[in-house]
């Protein structure tokens, strides 16, 4: 697949530890023994201070001799105050956890069943996608294998810098009302952010309340996470560390509203390792029993020697899940057998990440190398816009074919040009001479072949040194969002 693909979709996927785990063979022939406070200190020092790969970041370490936590850097470049464990960070898709812990927890009470229609818990009457006779249930949600889509088709937010803020229910309904699925329930994982965050709209509507206070209810609350929420209070808020673009930038935060499932949670490393000490054993908890049901493996899926419970991810030995928002990173991992933990935090979203920290951390395996410096800064739209008129752009209005499950749709508004690729948040592009246009978001760009009215007949993405063609394959796109 065409790498912008990859760097455009505004939702953190689960496949980078994946792959960095497959470095490893043995992971479990011998207990684990982690690095030195010292050791751990340097690798962060080194993804920061020589790769320029992060800004603050945390690690917390649990076994049976109890927790540490290591930090290195600082919140801000105008805050040298370095993190510590209760430093708050956006935790992203880490969330899921959670989520599919709620429905293990309410199957426990009886309060629904893994194989209930997702449609039991919507609105009376709202239409929702079968196939082949078959329903969406809440354990094909929790597994990626809804054939349900990365993002829905109608995700088109206002404010890219925060695009799940303005994603209503009414919008989820009207996707749900409208879309098609393309395979059988249940036959292939999928990565969902829309899966995930409509089973905890699904369960939060089932016990009455919004997701934030039904987390709080019957984990964060009976745990004592009380730096683990959606909605922070004024003193957990002054925590929170600045979030930080792959630039080193400030990033806006995000905030979740029908879609909270899939990635709103805010939390420390002392939380964590609460959450993690609950998952071993070192924690007595309510919540024993669901946890050690939402491990139970359930079905393939596409990342190597991997299976996915409820939730969670298991590359045997290590249960794990990573998560990121546009100015944070995350990565939680534990072997149950060994009893041991750890959870990586970083207030920076860069494409180094933390997975490879992590896999460190439990196996020596080797850090990545770091990654080549981004590109320089896009001149500014207003350098460029100015000189194409408003006539030639609307000539490049259209959707084009770049792959037989991609489309890329090419809109007009009060003067910006947006591009959108399936399943993904539109994003500003622009005129960079008279038929080419470029993304700020990424480094990637696009060529249009014209025709003697004007008209594109069809566009050419550039990105990481790839060239793809896409014709042109109809003439209506909508000019709003």
């Amino acid at each position: 697949m065409f790498r912008i693909m990859a760097v455009l979709v505004v939702a953190v996927s689960a496949l980078g530890f994946g792959a960095a785990y497959g470095q490893e063979t043995a992971l479990s022939a011998k207990p684990w023994t982690f690095p030195s406070d010292a050791e751990i200190r340097r690798i962060l020092a080194q993804r920061i201070d020589e790769q320029h790969q992060g800004v603050g970041m945390v690690v917390g370490v649990i076994d049976a001799h109890g927790r540490r936590v290591i930090s290195y850097g600082t919140l801000d470049k105008a805050d040298p105050r370095q993190p510590d464990g209760r430093t708050i960070f956006e935790i992203g898709s880490v969330t899921k956890v959670f989520t599919s812990l709620l429905l293990a927890d309410m199957v426990q009470s009886g309060e629904v069943k893994l194989d209930d229609p997702m449609a039991k818990y919507l609105p009376p009457g709202t239409k929702v996608p079968e196939r082949g006779g078959r329903q969406i249930t809440l354990i094909d949600l929790a597994t990626h294998t809804s054939g349900l889509p990365r993002l829905p088709t109608n995700f088109t937010p206002q404010d890219p810098s925060d695009p799940y803020a303005d994603y209503s229910a009414q919008k989820l309904y009207a996707f749900l009302k409208g879309y098609s699925l393309p395979r059988d329930i249940g036959a292939k994982y999928e990565y969902s952010n829309t899966g995930a965050g409509l089973l905890g709209y699904a369960l939060a509507r089932r016990a009455g309340m919004d997701f934030g206070a039904l987390v709080q209810r019957r984990i964060t609350g009976p745990l004592g996470m009380r730096s683990t929420a959606i909605t922070l209070a004024p003193a957990e808020m002054s925590r929170l560390a600045p979030g930080h673009d792959a630039r080193l930038n400030r990033s806006a935060n995000w905030d979740f509203t029908t879609l909270a499932g899939a990635g709103a949670l805010r939390s420390d490393a002392d939380d964590m390792l609460t959450f993690l000490g609950a998952e071993l054993g070192y924690v007595k908890t309510p919540l024993a029993k669901a946890m050690k049901a939402q491990l139970e493996p359930r079905r393939p899926t596409d990342i190597p020697n991997t299976v996915i419970a409820l939730g969670w991810h298991i590359t045997a030995p290590l249960v794990w899940h990573d998560g990121g928002t546009g100015g944070y990173r995350s990565m939680i991992a534990f072997d149950p057998k060994q009893g041991v933990g750890v959870v990586v935090l970083s207030n920076t979203f860069t494409t180094a990440g933390v997975d490879d920290i992590l896999v460190h951390l439990f196996a020596g395996t080797p850090l990545a190398p770091p990654p080549p410096p981004p590109p320089p800064p896009t001149p500014s739209v207003e350098h460029h816009a100015s000189a194409v008129d408003a006539t030639v752009l609307q000539g490049l209005v259209g959707r084009y074919q770049a792959a037989p499950n991609l489309v890329v749709e090419i809109t007009l508004q009060d003067g910006q040009l947006y591009a959108r690729l399936t399943g993904q948040p539109r994003f500003p592009v622009f005129p960079e001479g008279q038929h080419r246009v470029f993304w700020k978001v990424v480094d990637a760009q696009a060529d249009f072949a014209v025709d003697a009215r004007g008209r594109a007949t069809a566009m050419t993405l550039h990105q990481g040194g790839q060239d793809l063609q896409a014709p042109r394959i109809e003439d209506k796109a909508k000019p709003g969002p």
